[in-house]
């Protein structure tokens, strides 16, 4: 069904990351069937109309929703500066993108002013491997927060970084931590712009440890098409009305 990829970005760095991550998309194309249609195929785009297509769709989707975003936008801001007056509507927070290149990532802010700062205090009560932080009913949350995050609002603002073409609206997640912290065959993730969405978020979402996630990734690089944006979109939309995975 499909080969060992040793002259592709995946293999580049190891044989035994390639035989690992065809494990990894045995056991992950049989948990979810609906993926084995995309480990099956290959693109026949070449990549560069492939990256405008997708380019040009997210742009055009982005354009599209603004009647309906700009609305929830203002009154998002408006309920964050009723909690807290003196707090800033946007967080900024450094994250990786493609190639290692660092860039600021806009969400609503959903935590304390402080949030940073007592990440350190509160590291013993972290649920994943570092660098990944999560707390379940993290403490830094505000109440306006916790709506936000329950219903993925607080990722919205992140429509101007596709604009900006920082990222996509489909692709791995940005990383607060610095490439350099990354192991070599992990940064096999940076080769394409991160996105809001993922399939990170429609599997196991706020769950699955940052090995995992990179499997995930790879497993989208390697079988991307825009067809399998549009499938996780749609997926994407499912899970957020499910509110799943994320608290």
């Amino acid at each position: 069904m499909t080969q060992l990829y040793f002259d592709t970005p995946i293999a580049k760095h190891s044989i035994s990351t390639a035989i690992c991550f065809l494990q990894f998309q045995r056991q992950i194309t049989k948990k979810y069937p609906w993926l084995a249609r995309y480990a099956q195929q290959k693109s026949g785009v070449p990549d560069r109309v492939f990256l405008a297509l997708k380019r040009l769709m997210d742009v055009t989707l982005v354009l599209l929703s603004l009647p309906v975003v700009l609305p929830v936008f203002l009154l998002v801001a408006f309920l964050i500066k009723v909690e807290d007056p003196k707090c800033s509507v946007l967080f900024l927070q450094k994250r990786t993108g493609r190639f290692g290149k660092r860039f600021n990532m806009y969400k609503f802010r959903s935590m304390v002013h402080n949030a940073e700062e007592l990440k350190e205090k509160y590291a013993h009560l972290n649920e994943l491997q570092w660098p990944d932080f999560k707390i379940t009913n993290d403490p830094r949350v505000t109440r306006i927060g916790k709506i936000l995050r329950k219903t993925s609002l607080d990722e919205l603002p992140q429509l101007l970084n596709v604009l900006k073409n920082d990222m996509s609206l489909v692709g791995p997640r940005p990383t607060s931590f610095s490439p350099d912290t990354y192991m070599l065959w992990q940064t096999t993730r940076l080769d394409i712009k991160p996105g809001i969405t993922g399939l990170w978020q429609i599997i196991g979402r706020g769950e699955t440890e940052f090995t995992d996630r990179v499997y995930l990734d790879m497993f989208y690089i390697e079988h991307r098409s825009i067809m399998f944006d549009v499938e996780i979109l749609l997926r994407t939309v499912f899970a957020v009305i499910l509110q799943r995975g994320r608290t």
